[in-house]
C-alpha cells in the first residue's frame, strides 16, 4: 500500500513542477509577439460528423471537454479504488481530511460571494475558489524534498480526493445548462448498460469503453457537462482481479496505464490552453475588479481559514485526529497549500463564464492564477520554516 503511494506521489509531484513550467509558457506567449498565433491555434476548428451528428467545437473546448473527461475518469477509478481499498476505506482517517475538504470550498465561496454580492453575472463564478489542484499542491512539497512526512502528503491526498468529490458535485449541479431530453435518455440508457455489464462480471474493458464514449457524446448534447461521463464511467469498471490480464483488475490496469498520460500530458496541456492570459489593455480596474479580487481572497484567504478551523473545530470536538508525526503547524501548512487552486479552478471558471462575451472570460484567470501563485509560495515558505531539518521518519 505505502509503496503505491510513494509511486503516486512521485508522479503527481513531477506533474506538478510541468504544470507550473505550461503555465508560465503560456503567459509568455499570450503577452508576446506571438500571442496572435497561440490565440490562431486555441481557435483551431475541429470537425467530427457521422451521418446527421456533428460535433464542431475549437481545439480549446476539444481539450476542455473531451480530453479533461479522460482525467475526470482517472480521478473517477482513484476515488473507486480508495473508498473501496485504499486509505480512504478506513472510517476513522475519512473525517480529518473530510472536514478539511468541507470548509475549504464552504469558506473560499462565501468570501467569493461576499466580495461580488449585487452582481449576479459575477457570482456564478463563486465555485472556482473552491477547488484544490492536487497535482501543483504536491509538485510545491516536492520541492522540500525529504522533510516532508509522508502522513502529511497522504492527509493532503486525502483532503484533494474529498476536494475533488465535491467538485464534480457542484458542476453536475450548477454548472449544466438547458437539458436536452432525448440526449440525456440516451446516457441513462448507457448508464443501464454499464450496469448490467458491472452486474454481470464483464471484464473486456473495450466494452465499457465504447458504452462510455456513447455516453459522453450524448453528455456534450445534452447540457450536462460531457466531462462528467468520465465519472460515471469509471464507477462500473470491475475491480475484480482478472486471470486473463496478469492478476490485474480492469481498474488498476486503466488506471496504471492512463495515469502517466493525465500527469505528463493532459494536464500540462490544459494548463497551456488555459492558463495563457493576455494583460494587453487591461488596467487596474480588470485587475483588481470585484471577480479576480474575489477568487485570489477565497483561495489565498478562505481556503487556509476553511480547512484549518473545520480541521480544529473536528479535533476538539473529538470526532477526528491529527495523524501521527503531523504537528498543528504543518497542517496549517497544508491548509495554505490548498490555496492552488489552479486546474480545477480554471475549469469551472469556463464553465462559469464560458459565454465569449462576458466580461469576467479572463478576469476569473488572474484572480486563479494569482492566488496560486501567492497560496504556493506562502505554503513553500511556512513549511519550509515548521518542517523538520533532517529528513521525516517514515511513518
Amino acid at each position: 500500500m505505502y509503496i503505491a503511494i510513494r509511486d503516486f506521489l512521485k508522479l503527481e509531484s513531477a506533474s506538478g513542477i510541468l504544470l507550473i513550467l505550461a503555465s508560465i509558457v503560456a503567459l509568455v506567449l499570450a503577452n508576446s509577439i506571438w500571442s496572435d498565433h497561440y490565440q490562431a491555434l486555441l481557435d483551431i476548428p475541429v470537425h467530427i460528423r457521422v451521418g446527421a451528428l456533428e460535433i464542431a467545437k475549437p481545439l480549446l473546448l476539444w481539450i476542455n471537454d473531451g480530453l479533461m473527461a479522460v482525467f475526470f475518469f482517472v480521478i473517477g477509478l482513484e476515488l473507486k479504488r480508495e473508498f473501496v481499498e485504499g486509505e480512504l476505506s478506513e472510517p476513522q482517517k475519512i473525517v480529518l481530511p473530510a472536514l478539511g475538504a468541507i470548509g475549504g470550498m464552504a469558506v473560499p465561496a462565501v468570501i467569493y460571494l461576499l466580495v461580488n454580492r449585487g452582481d449576479p453575472l459575477a457570482s456564478s463564478g463563486w465555485a472556482i475558489p473552491a477547488a484544490t489542484d492536487i497535482a501543483f499542491a504536491l509538485g510545491i512539497l516536492a520541492l522540500l524534498g525529504s522533510r516532508v512526512p509522508n502522513a502529511l502528503k497522504v492527509f493532503l491526498v486525502s483532503l484533494a480526493i474529498f476536494d475533488d468529490v465535491g467538485a464534480i458535485v457542484i458542476i453536475a449541479l450548477f454548472y449544466t445548462s438547458h437539458l436536452s431530453v432525448t440526449a440525456l435518455g440516451i446516457a441513462m440508457s448507457c448508464i443501464a448498460i454499464l450496469a448490467f455489464l458491472s452486474w454481470r462480471g464483464v471484464m473486456r474493458i473495450t466494452l465499457y469503453v465504447l458504452v462510455g464514449l456513447v455516453m459522453w457524446v450524448a453528455l456534450l448534447k445534452s447540457g450536462i457537462h460531457a466531462t462528467l461521463a468520465g465519472v460515471v464511467l469509471a464507477i462500473f469498471i470491475p475491480m475484480k482481479k482478472d486471470p486473463d490480464n496478469g492478476g490485474w483488475s480492469p481498474l488498476h490496469r486503466l488506471e496504471h496505464d492512463l495515469h502517466g498520460t493525465v500527469s505528463f500530458v493532459i494536464l500540462p496541456l490544459f494548463a497551456f490552453v488555459n492558463a495563457g492570459v493576455s494583460l494587453q489593455g487591461m488596467g487596474a480596474e480588470q485587475i483588481l475588479g470585484p471577480v479576480p479580487v474575489g477568487i485570489a481572497l477565497g483561495l489565498v484567504i478562505g481556503k487556509q481559514l476553511g480547512v484549518f478551523a473545520f480541521c480544529l473545530l473536528g479535533i476538539k470536538l473529538g470526532i477526528a485526529r491529527l495523524p501521527q508525526g503531523i504537528s498543528w503547524s504543518m497542517l496549517y501548512g497544508v491548509a495554505i497549500l490548498c490555496g492552488i487552486g489552479f486546474t480545477m479552478s480554471l475549469f469551472i471558471g469556463s464553465l462559469a463564464f464560458e459565454d465569449a462575451q462576458s466580461p469576467y472570460l479572463h478576469q476569473d484567470r488572474i484572480g486563479i492564477l494569482g492566488g496560486s501563485f501567492i497560496s504556493a509560495l506562502l505554503g513553500y515558505f511556512w513549511l519550509r520554516r515548521v518542517l523538520p531539518r533532517g529528513p521525516a521518519a517514515d511513518l
